[in-house]
């Protein structure tokens, strides 16, 4: 009955994914800011990238081509700046001022004027035939099951709602402090830092752009934004709808480039501060180049330990399917390793995650393709694991099947492997089996109820601590593994997840002084602005004051 109900909901999502297909697919024609028709992007009608500089949308000599995941079909054309076409965006960069396009003492107005463009967003993606649009567009372009992409125009809607109206100027907001004497009084306030840069991955192709971009340009910043080729139209189809909605064509510049051609940009620009959201290597990098003006919510090897209280097995065993093998595990803060008490071993859980894995389909997109890591990479990585002792595959370990995907890109069935925990701290296996694969694989392991410190010293040996989750409602279990780890986003609980990013809490990492958060006011407040002291002291002086000695 349990499998019966799994399929008969999988049928529910298609057909209305098909409803939405067909009784949409001709407003998109319509929409106001855009000339794209989704569904009729092709070979023998590719969509075109532009970029934006200087308050004007150009073209270069130079079009690269993207791949239509699902089919190998070169489907868009980018137009791709090259490092002898870059002075417009560094000279555009370079105009804004330190002290920002507005702040808290300087063209205070534009506060307000972007509570209204949000509030116009807002109300934009909450149209059905738009936010149909912009999940098409997505899955076009990072191809995800049409649940998952239109979650996550969804959550950049209610973003947009969260800071319409006054929201933005409450951003600025300042404080005083009495001073030592009349007349003197010191006032903390949120300093933009000026020229600013934005680079994100392919996998949210609307979501992290949106929001991080917005909250650079609510705190007074002048943003470049850098959005992975692969899926840049998604946010040039944003940009355009920001502009009817009243954006400044001058307040963004939208670039596309190689790697080479965006780190010459911020080398020569020298943007006060650097957003970027990918890859660790290229986090590192960056840190160096940059001298440390840079904030990151890079890659993460996330976690999820199960607690000694089973219970809610089905539930438990759909959450670990969700957060592994959603978006074909192209998610950074996918579930990558799971530690199951040695009580949830007898529990049927293993065997519920194979069926829920067996059950996705690339012809409903909820597995799919791989677009940074190939096919024979992750059969490769699997391989290696496989080598050390005790391991084996529990499910999966196979090329997806009867499919058009390019070979550049990855396609594999959900896969999953288990290693002994003792084997996991050797010195000699502990870097391989917590190397990241970003794509739709985990390892899972088993500990006794007297080695919770040993997986409490597996996490603590990760370098990368972005999201986690302790499944339990014992409070004793929830203490000491929250009380002995540090991942910035942790759920807890009997129903805790790794992924979600949802605008209603912090999504970011913890342990590094440069992580960066998004979608709350205090992440915008800590990512896209400093904090300036401005001491008045304006008097009067004391009656009869004279020159005191020098000291």
């Amino acid at each position: 009955m349990y499998r019966y109900n799994i399929c008969r909901s999988l049928r529910n999502v298609s057909r209305q994914t098909a409803y939405y297909s067909f009784n949409h697919g001709r407003a998109s024609h319509s929409l106001s800011f855009s000339d794209i028709a989704v569904e009729e992007i092709s070979g023998s009608r590719p969509a075109e990238v532009y970029n934006l500089v200087q308050g004007s949308w150009k073209g270069v000599s130079n079009w690269s081509t993207i791949l239509d995941p699902l089919n190998g079909e070169p489907f868009i054309k980018v137009a791709n700046v090259l490092q002898t076409e870059i002075n417009p965006y560094v000279e555009s960069l370079s105009k804004c001022p330190k002290y920002g396009l507005h702040n808290p003492l300087r063209s205070q107005e534009r506060y307000v004027l972007f509570g209204d463009i949000t509030a116009k967003a807002a109300s934009f993606l909450a149209q059905p035939e738009v936010s149909h649009f912009f999940a098409r567009l997505i899955q076009r372009v990072s191809p995800k099951s049409y649940k998952q992409a239109l979650a996550e125009v969804q959550v950049s809607q209610k973003f947009l709602e969260n800071f319409s109206g006054d929201q933005v100027r409450f951003l600025g907001s300042s404080f005083g402090v009495p001073g030592n004497h009349l007349g003197q009084q010191s006032h903390g306030f949120r300093w933009p830092y000026g020229p600013v840069a934005i680079i994100t991955p392919f996998n949210f192709p609307l979501e992290i752009p949106l929001l991080q971009l917005m909250g650079a340009l609510y705190m007074g910043n002048k943003p470049i934004l850098k959005v992975d080729s692969k899926v840049s139209i998604v946010m040039e189809q944003m940009l355009r709808l920001l502009h009817q909605c009243g954006l400044n064509m001058e307040d963004v510049d939208f670039i596309n480039s190689d790697g080479n051609t965006m780190n010459r940009i911020l080398l020569e620009a020298k943007p006060r501060m650097t957003l970027f959201t990918g890859s660790s290597r290229v986090a590192e990098k960056l840190a160096g180049d940059l001298k440390g003006r840079i904030k990151l919510e890079d890659a993460g090897f996330d976690w999820k330990i199960l607690g000694p209280d089973v219970q809610e097995v089905d539930y438990v065993a759909w959450v670990c399917d969700q957060d592994a093998y959603a978006c074909s595990g192209q998610k950074c803060s996918a579930q990558s390793i799971l530690f199951m008490h040695e009580n949830w071993i007898s529990s049927g859980l293993v065997s519920n995650l194979t069926l829920l894995a067996e059950r996705r389909k690339l012809e409903d997109l909820t597995i799919g393709p791989v677009l940074t890591v190939t096919t024979e990479s992750m059969l490769a990585h699997m391989n290696k694991l496989l080598e050390i002792p005790g391991s084996k595959l529990l499910f999966g370990g196979e090329p997806l099947e009867n499919h058009n995907i390019p070979k550049i890109y990855g396609a594999i069935k959900p896969t999953a492997v288990f290693i002994p925990l003792e084997e996991i701290l050797k010195d000699k296996n502990f870097e391989l089996a917590t190397t990241e694969i970003f794509g739709p694989f985990q390892i899972l392991t088993e500990y006794k109820h007297d080695q919770l410190p040993m997986v409490l010293d597996a996490c603590e040996r990760m370098h990368a601590h972005l999201t986690a989750a302790v499944v339990s409602n014992d409070p004793i279990f929830l203490q000491e593994v929250l009380g002995r780890s540090v991942n910035g986003t942790t759920y807890a609980g009997i129903r805790a997840r790794t992924t979600g990013a949802p605008q209603n809490h912090w999504f970011g990492p913890a342990g590094d002084p440069r992580g960066a958060g998004i979608g709350t006011p205090d992440a915008i407040k800590l990512v896209w602005s400093c904090h300036r002291e401005i001491i008045y002291d304006i008097g009067p002086l004391p009656q009869q004051w004279q020159v005191p000695p020098s000291t």
